[in-house]
Parts: C-alpha cells; structure tokens; sequence
C-alpha cells in the first residue's frame, strides 16, 4: 500500500535517546474505506480507491460517489477520496478499513495538503521583496516597481513577480521522519511540518 489519507492534528514534540528535543506534527490516518479497487487487466494499474471517515468534511458528493461509499459500508461523513498505488503482495478488497499500521514499518514519508491561504498579499510577502526607501520624502515603500516595457516586445513577460492571491495551493513536504506510530488511536508523528491548517485532510505516502 503507497499510502493513505489523514487529519493534520497539529504540532508538538518528543525527545530522542540522546535527550534531543524533536519538533513532531501529528497526523491522524483514517479510518480509510477502500471504495473500488483497480486492476491491470481492467485498468492498466493496480490500485485502490479510498475515502476518509471525518465529520469535518460533510460536504456533498456526486451521486455515483455516495453509492461508492454505502455499497462499501463507509460512513456518509467519508467524503474525502484518494487513489494510492497498491503492490502485487497487497490483498485489499472493498469494505476493508486501514489506519495507522500502514506506516509501521515507514522509514520515511512524504505529506501532501492544501496550504494555508493568505488572501491578497503584497510583493513583499508573497515574494519576499526589500521595498524602497523607509526615510521621509521617499513615495515609494512597499510597491512592486516598474514593469513596463519598450516597444519591444511591448508587454508584460509571463512569470513576473506581482502582487496576487498567496498560499491555498497544493504543497508537498517530502522525506519527512516518522518518529512515532500509535496504531491504538491510528496517530503517526513525523519529524518537522507538514502543509496546511489544523484539522485539514492530507495526504500520506511512503517515501
């Protein structure tokens, strides 16, 4: 199994043997339904499609979705799907329920989610400009500058630094340790943080 979908619980911390302090952030995983599994005779792949049980996530899904889920016995709040790649030696069928022991055996993980939204931002702090001057009589402070062209080529060159919505985007944070696997409450702590809010959905896959 590649992976499976979890709930960004938050930061925290643990000591190493040595008495180092390791910054942690803790991901629930699942419970995962498996909804449909995919073949190589019939798909050209092997995997397995699944869908999180959470409350937080009642939003309302196409109808061949909810008849997915009830012919698999998930629950109505499983409303956050994912597809994970599956190894010839996994024997998964539809209806089976996977949480924290998937990632026993996991050196390392990668954590995909949506990032935080920041709204309209600035050159500033979207890209990290200096500014202008700070001293008084100086007009120009937090703008952007001067874009403008000559006649040649006489436009805008796509990819310039601008001012524009910041974050809310899909981000993956790659090699991140797992230091700690609670299979009775399926909670898996990995070392650093992971992209996202406080109770966002994201995606755990081995590295």
């Amino acid at each position: 199994m590649d992976g499976l979908l979890g709930i960004k619980l938050g930061m925290t911390q643990r000591f190493a043997a040595d008495g180092r302090v390791v910054p942690v952030t803790l991901i629930r995983i699942g419970p995962c339904v498996v909804l449909q599994k995919k073949t190589v005779p019939n798909d050209g792949y092997s995997a397995v499609q699944i869908a999180l049980e959470h409350a937080l996530f009642g939003k309302k899904l196409p109808k061949a979705a909810a008849a997915r889920i009830e012919a698999a016995g998930a629950d109505r709040s499983a409303t956050v799907l994912g597809e994970f790649r599956t190894g010839p030696n996994d024997d998964l069928e539809v209806g089976t329920r996977l949480g924290a022991e998937v990632f026993a055996a996991s050196g390392r993980v990668r954590v995909t989610g949506l990032s935080k939204g920041k709204g309209f931002s600035g050159v500033m702090k979207r890209h990290g400009f200096h500014g202008g001057p700070k001293s008084h009589g100086s007009k120009f402070h937090r703008a952007p500058g001067a874009i403008g062209m000559c006649a040649t080529p006489s436009r805008v060159l796509p990819g310039t630094r601008l001012p524009g919505h910041q974050g809310h985007a899909r981000v993956t944070v790659r090699n991140l340790r797992v230091v700690e696997v609670d299979e009775g409450t399926n909670v898996v702590a990995v070392r650093g943080g992971v992209p996202g809010p406080c109770g966002g959905a994201v995606e755990v896959r081995k590295a």
